[in-house]
């Protein structure tokens, strides 16, 4: 089960307030311009982010504010979202000490600093003894590791994962993993904030693979799935947590859990580069599928991993047409299917565990959130949900996360049943 959560987004610091951005359908993105270059972007970032205002609206235990300011006071962008999103998960969970010590942490994502590592190196080119002996943990992706466990307490096993865009799915993936197989009683599964640099950034326009804002342009039309308008996504500032356990233990904690891990699937396509490939989805897919028990006619939706790019999205409306046997030319059929990076924005390496959260949250609402700038569909065969929200009883979904050099994972996930309740 996943029994609960924690997100931080611009638009968004708590599950409700997500699941309120979702419901009302608005892009959360803003016209950003990128220092040094004449570029403006769409985008959601959470500059300056400070955990100590953060602890003061949602930490009422004195002790553990304090202990968040030592540990992440100044720490990276990425270290200071995964400290509190951790937490945010374990206190909705009501894990005791006890039960905290003996919790698993994962971690997804890698590269997470490049904003902070880029601003150190020009400050150290321009003064060498301006850097402080405390980049020797700010360089690692394991110091959010590191810290997550002071805040929380908890001191099982420890696993940064990686996988770039899949990261936070292969990461619940491998959560799933260890607590099925009794290796773990629990795990946290903590997706920090990617901060990039301007390189990156420069680089991703280059290549095609982002989204910018013309002169005069509106920046909430700046990532547009499955669009045929589409030309790339939007980089968001996102970090998310979520708890992974057996449903008794939840239950008899008086937790009502979010939802259910139904099965998974992983793949790689076996080279590099960023073109994406269509059989490798769909071989995540259909295991993913297989693992579950469930076939693609139980599916009443789909949260894709939807991007923006014009060959990414491409590829995998043509990987959904295939598992789900759409016909070129019908009118779309099957599962309901929509992009939750359309409102937020591409969070990279916590995209895969916001979005199984955003999913959870709309099989339990019984809602599919609108794709506003959605109006002429790549494959009309598919069921886009398009610019209005579609409210209809769910039951299970599939959420797809795919990154670059062909890394594919999906996940089939279900409404939590009366009886998980306590």
């Amino acid at each position: 089960m996943v029994t609960s959560a924690g997100v931080l987004h611009p638009a968004a610091t708590t599950v409700a307030e997500l699941d309120h951005v979702l419901r009302e359908g608005e892009p959360a993105l803003r016209a950003t311009p990128l220092p040094g270059t004449d570029l403006v972007v769409p985008a959601a970032r959470l500059d300056g982010f400070d955990p100590r205002s953060w602890a003061r609206v949602h930490c009422d235990d004195q002790e553990t504010r304090s202990t968040l300011r030592r540990v992440a006071g100044r720490a990276t962008l990425p270290v200071r979202t995964a400290c509190c999103v951790a937490l945010a998960a374990c206190t909705a969970a009501r894990l005791t000490g006890a039960e905290a010590r003996d919790t698993a942490v994962v971690l997804a994502g890698n590269n997470l600093a490049l904003g902070h590592q880029s601003r150190s190196a020009a400050a150290y080119a321009a003064d060498p003894s301006a850097i402080r002996a405390g980049h020797v943990l700010d360089c690692f992706d394991t110091d959010a590791l590191g810290a997550v466990g002071e805040v929380t307490g908890c001191r099982g096993e420890g696993w940064p994962i990686g996988g770039s865009s899949a990261a936070g799915a292969l990461a619940l993936i491998h959560a799933a993993r260890l607590v099925a197989t009794g290796q773990a009683p629990r795990c946290l599964v903590v997706a920090p904030v990617n901060d990039l640099s301007p390189v990156e950034i420069s680089a991703f326009v280059k290549a095609g693979a982002m989204a910018r804002v013309t002169e005069g342009g509106d920046a909430t039309a700046g990532c547009r799935p499955f669009d045929e308008s589409h030309d790339g996504f939007a980089a968001a500032h996102i970090a998310a947590a979520v708890l992974i356990e057996p449903a008794s233990e939840a239950c008899r904690r008086g937790i009502r859990p979010l939802g259910r891990i139904l099965g998974s699937g992983t793949g790689t396509d076996g080279r590099r580069g960023t073109q994406p490939e269509t059989d490798g989805q769909v071989r995540a897919m259909r295991a993913a599928l297989t693992d579950s028990g469930l076939a693609p006619s139980d599916i009443d939706y789909v949260n894709a991993h939807g991007t923006g790019s014009v060959i990414g999205d491409d590829s995998e409306a043509a990987a959904l047409g295939e598992v789900f046997n759409a016909t070129e030319g019908a009118i779309g059929e099957g599962p309901w299917v929509n992009s939750t990076k359309a409102l937020l924005g591409h969070g990279l390496g916590a995209a895969g565990l916001v979005e199984a959260i955003a999913t959870l949250l709309q099989l339990t609402g019984g809602y599919c959130h609108a794709n506003p700038r959605l109006t002429k569909p790549v494959r009309p065969d598919l069921r886009f949900v398009t610019d209005t929200i579609t409210r209809t009883p769910l039951r299970t979904a599939l959420s797809n996360s795919f990154a670059f050099s062909g890394i594919n994972a999906s996940l089939v996930l279900g409404r939590a049943a009366e009886e998980d309740s306590p």
